[in-house]
């Protein structure tokens, strides 16, 4: 009986970990918004189809909260004019295809 307490309080304790970092956000609208508004700045600094930027070495994203204000500075920076919920959906989009953040 011990042994299933001990188990049954540690996945409530870990549940939040296995959580996704990006709950509201649809990864196929991110999508969509990433193609329209990204890829091309992301081909002139990085070349090819841009995606190198996500999968480089030296990448400055390293959790979700830096992908998430990294979203919102890319927003500001090209003038996107995403809604927060956009920036979600980018970020989920992200999340999916690159980062696997948990």
């Amino acid at each position: 009986m011990k042994f299933i307490t001990l188990l049954l309080s540690l996945l409530l304790v870990s549940s939040p970990v296995l959580a996704d970092p990006f709950p509201k956000g649809d990864a196929k609208i991110g999508k969509t918004l990433h193609d329209k508004s990204c890829v091309s700045c992301h081909v002139s600094m990085v070349g090819g189809d841009g995606s190198a930027i996500y999968s480089r070495l030296e990448r400055k994203v390293k959790n979700p909260q830096q992908l998430q204000a990294r979203i919102r500075n890319c927003n500001a920076n090209v003038g996107a004019n995403w809604f927060p919920d956009e920036e979600n959906h980018a970020a989920a989009y992200l999340n999916n295809a690159y980062y696997h953040f948990k």
